[in-house]
């Protein structure tokens, strides 16, 4: 796998219409997220995260 192919890098599309261009997948991976890695974030802790979901931010 040599990255000077073209064709095994990621390119950059415009999107019509839009401010932002997008990236295409890189090589080997999924362009949407795996669901069971959506909830490792969940199950880390700490003795604050109660407390800090319930705050809202000054400038809300």
């Amino acid at each position: 796998m040599s990255t000077d192919d073209p064709r095994e890098r990621q390119h950059v599309v415009h999107v019509p219409g839009s401010r932002r261009a997008r990236l295409t997948p890189a090589p080997g991976t999924r362009e949407e997220p795996v669901p069971a890695d959506e909830g490792d974030l969940e199950a880390e802790t700490g003795p604050n995260d109660e407390r800090m979901r319930r705050e809202k931010p000054p400038h809300y």
